[in-house]
């Protein structure tokens, strides 16, 4: 701990972000540096979980992407096809992310692409055989994965967090 943080003006279970709340206070106190426990904590989760996801889609050298678009395909039910506009809008990626993520899973065998009955220039992608195999053992082992990452919080805190989650997604300024 730096020299100029008193560890008794700190928590008794203090981290990196209550350190730097700290510092800032003492540096700027005419700012208000509590925001950052939670956006700080939040961002740092990010990268934390984000890794520790990833790690289950590269086992089937899957990016996080690629995952993304199968089972965006795979919950939409049968066929199991969709647009690469509906596709897009699932993912919220630009169209030009949807292609590249498709022709690399087309390529692996995992979709297929068809031209739209209705619109020439359309593109319908489904997921092959071995694209819905591949997705239902990834998916199976993402959500144990997602299990373990959160067994640290009861379910009531679980629940709390998801309630106070989408509260901060609803309410955060549009810009």
């Amino acid at each position: 701990m730096p020299q100029d943080v008193d560890p008794s003006a700190l928590p008794a279970d203090a981290d990196a972000v209550d350190l730097i709340v700290d510092q800032w206070r003492r540096e700027r106190p005419d700012l208000d540096a509590g925001p950052v426990h939670m956006v700080g904590r939040i961002t740092r989760l990010h990268w934390a979980l984000e890794e520790r996801l990833c790690r289950v889609f590269e086992r089937h050298d899957l990016g996080r992407g690629e995952f993304d678009v199968l089972a965006t395909l795979r919950r939409s039910g049968p066929p199991f096809e969709l647009t690469a506009g509906e596709l897009r809008g699932s993912t919220m990626v630009t169209s030009g992310a949807v292609t590249k993520r498709v022709d690399r899973l087309e390529i692996a065998g995992l979709v297929s692409r068809r031209a739209a009955e209705d619109d020439a220039r359309g593109r319908l992608i489904r997921l092959t055989d071995q694209g819905r195999e591949l997705i239902d053992e990834v998916v199976e082992q993402h959500f144990r994965n997602e299990a373990r990452l959160l067994a640290g919080l009861t379910a009531d805190e679980q629940s709390a967090l998801t309630d106070l989650l989408r509260k901060l997604g609803r309410t955060l300024p549009s810009e």
